[in-house]
């Protein structure tokens, strides 16, 4: 499978004059940060400069938790990414994530919550509605399977809030497996059992809906589960 030959190395699951999307690495940024540490953008960029005359254009269409896998959209050109951008203001553009909790979730389920984000913590926090700088914050999951004291959960975004999975489902008793900062896990190097495993939209050139699915890492708590690798 191609990739993109950087450091640290990031697979392509589909390139035309376009799209770019690949399959991001879980501890990337998104986009470059004060840290300075290794962005998807960056590196994107560093990818499609070899075969470029000029600094090549890429927009980031959404972010994804740098501490979160999978699908991740990015547009070629302006064009596209206005298409890609509308569609996600328009809802049409769908995201589905893959989910490792603990707590006990019900088979399904529609979560609206308002949050509000502390920018100079970068920690995102349920508050009333009507409440200063506050967005509404919705999605659906359904429990795919449970093992012993973990659940897997699809979910689907209506809303693209920050962190807005982690603290939807933390808040309801249901913290993702890894995640320090909403979760109840202390830190110990594992990886938060959060993916992006599936990205549905319009194609930006020739309206044609394109779907593309990911499936989860083989690595624990995701072997865990008999869906997850059939």
């Amino acid at each position: 499978m191609l990739q993109t030959q950087t450091q640290p190395n990031i697979t392509i699951i589909y390139e035309d004059d376009h799209l770019l999307i690949i399959d991001k690495p879980a501890g990337v940024l998104s986009q470059e940060d004060h840290t300075g540490d290794a962005d998807v953008l960056s590196l994107c960029k560093q990818y499609l400069s070899r075969s470029a005359n000029n600094t090549p254009y890429l927009g980031l269409v959404h972010r994804l938790d740098r501490p979160v896998s999978g699908l991740m959209l990015l547009a070629k050109n302006r064009s596209a990414a206005d298409s890609l951008s509308q569609q996600i203001r328009d809802r049409t553009l769908q995201k589905t994530y893959w989910t490792i909790t603990s707590g006990s979730p019900p088979q399904n389920g529609v979560l609206t919550h308002h949050l509000s984000k502390d920018r100079d913590t970068n920690i995102v926090e349920v508050v009333q509605a009507g409440q200063r700088k506050a967005k509404e914050a919705i999605l659906s999951f359904a429990k795919l399977e449970q093992n012993d004291e973990l659940n897997l959960l699809s979910v689907h975004l209506q809303t693209g809030r920050p962190h807005q999975i982690r603290v939807q489902l933390a808040h309801e008793g249901y913290p993702i497996w890894g995640d320090y900062k909403y979760g109840k896990d202390q830190p110990d190097g594992r990886k938060m059992a959060l993916r992006a495993v599936e990205l549905v939209f319009n194609h930006p050139k020739t309206n044609q809906e394109i779907r593309f699915e990911l499936a989860p890492p083989s690595q624990h708590p995701w072997t865990q589960f008999a869906i997850a690798h059939k």
